[in-house]
């Protein structure tokens, strides 16, 4: 779990409060106040994702999509800096793998001949590795493992 702070920001054109990216978990479960600032993508345009009192936000991520074999996708998305006067806060609990020396790939039910495998086995050690050793530059890691 992870609790988000940003401060009001002067100048909120002229930066970022979170680059775009993926997330590299499984499901990524987010509460976010009223002064929202999530934008996910969807095509080629950014839309704000509007607070709902009470409501939480599901984000599908990386390995999702790799068990999944491509029929979910992980959501890119980002996070304005804050022109509210007031701050900012979200909380996100990042649903990952507890053993991290486990194989992933697609599930083998969901593989068919029809539909061939879109990925190849790896551990999410490794995953995670990768994932924290490049910038969030809104490139998923799952090109990586793609066969």
């Amino acid at each position: 779990m992870v609790g988000h702070f940003y401060p009001h920001c002067p100048q909120p054109d002229l930066t970022v409060g979170i680059a775009s990216h993926t997330d590299p978990g499984v499901v990524t479960v987010l509460l976010q106040d009223q002064i929202g600032g999530l934008q996910v993508k969807y095509e080629e345009e950014w839309l704000d994702v509007k607070p709902v009192p009470g409501a939480l936000v599901i984000n599908v991520g990386d390995i999702f999509q790799i068990i999944s074999n491509d029929q979910y996708k992980s959501v890119e998305h980002r996070v304005l800096a804050n022109p509210s006067k007031d701050p900012r806060v979200s909380i996100a609990v990042f649903c990952n793998p507890s053993n991290r020396e486990n194989s992933f790939g697609p599930l083998p039910e969901l593989l068919s001949p029809q539909n061939p495998a879109q990925f190849r086995q790896f551990t999410f050690a490794d995953y995670m590795r990768r994932f924290f050793t490049k910038e969030l530059d809104g490139k998923s890691l799952v090109n990586y493992y793609r066969v």
